[in-house]
């Protein structure tokens, strides 16, 4: 596995729209641009960045910006301004063979996994999930916001889970996160202790990548079968039925050879039909398979969340409804 070089202070951070723009909430970008300064990184963005559209350009021009970070010698690393629903439609635009002699940290959430997952399982270059140019909107930043910029730094500090988590995101104000429920992370077979090597992001985008050119999914777990794998996976509106489905499809396709943990977010906008909880979803998913599996960990969409290196390897805790993850570049 390649680890791009971690950032100092100083360090330019080059941001652009992989898929929608920032435009309908410029005021909270622009808070989120002066907090990443304020941390002590130089900001550039690509020229699309703020759109005020669902998707920020053509898949062509959007790869064509990206291009442009990845060989501009004054960029450390990529970060995505923003989440969406059309990053897929621009990796057939993608200079690979840019990204492979120039490897620099690309950091996003959400619909970026698409570009994640692509540059870790097939060119074999870290990557990180969790925060796009867009997430440290607040006066007072959060402790995982915080976090997230010290791992840009190369600070692998241990990650704890939280002990409160934002149930609804419409109370949330430039102030900062509202914290109000209590984080309970639940074990569905049992305690959880192990390492292994990471990969996931969010399943509504994974989905979409099984069996492409983009999935590299079977090189990746040859390639570190020694290893294990921890997969992680962040639910954003998936229903459960469509949850349970998409393991299923996962589990057909190999992807779950050699799997260590499973480990799963809150989902962000829940909805479980026939019956069928996600918890539900899970144990039939999993049933049998020996495969140690956690809900409702601080991953995804649902603030506080942690921030997670694809392709690294990550020691895993989890018992007595908390846990803490702990990476190592090798």
């Amino acid at each position: 596995m390649k680890y791009p070089k971690s950032l100092v202070n100083g360090s330019t951070i080059g941001i652009t729209a992989l898929s929608a723009g920032v435009g309908k909430k410029l005021d909270e970008y622009e808070l989120s641009i002066l907090k990443i300064k304020e941390n002590g990184f130089n900001v550039i963005e690509t020229e699309s960045v703020r759109v005020n559209h669902f998707v920020s350009n053509t898949g062509e021009v959007r790869a064509k910006e990206l291009d442009s970070l990845i060989m501009n010698n004054d960029v450390d690393m990529v970060m995505c301004a923003a989440g969406g629903d059309f990053a897929l439609e621009m990796l057939p635009y993608v200079n690979s063979e840019n990204i492979k002699n120039n490897p620099k940290w690309i950091m996003g959430a959400s619909d970026p996994t698409s570009l994640l997952y692509y540059v870790t399982t097939k060119l074999d270059i870290a990557t990180i999930y969790g925060h796009n140019g867009g997430s440290y909107d607040a006066i007072n930043l959060d402790k995982s916001n915080l976090i997230s910029l010290e791992y840009l730094k190369g600070n692998l500090v241990k990650q704890d889970s939280y002990p409160l988590y934002e149930s609804d995101k419409k109370s949330r104000t430039m102030d900062g996160y509202k914290l109000d429920t209590e984080v309970v992370y639940e074990n569905l077979f049992g305690d959880v202790d192990v390492s292994g090597r990471i990969i996931g992001g969010c399943i509504d985008v994974l989905k979409d990548i099984i069996g492409t050119k983009y999935d590299g999914t079977k090189e990746f777990l040859k390639r570190y079968s020694d290893d294990g794998i921890i997969w992680y996976f962040d639910n954003f509106a998936m229903d459960s039925a469509s949850f349970y489905r998409t393991l299923i499809q996962f589990k057909e396709a190999g992807w779950f050879e050699n799997t260590k943990a499973i480990l799963v977010g809150r989902v962000m906008y829940p909805s479980e039909e026939f019956e069928m909880s996600y918890q539900d979803a899970l144990r039939k998913a999993f049933d049998g398979m020996n495969i140690p599996v956690v809900f409702n960990m601080d991953i995804g969409h649902v603030v506080p969340k942690m921030t997670m290196i694809n392709g690294a390897i990550c020691h895993v805790i989890s018992k007595n409804g908390k846990g803490s993850l702990e990476f190592e570049l090798r």
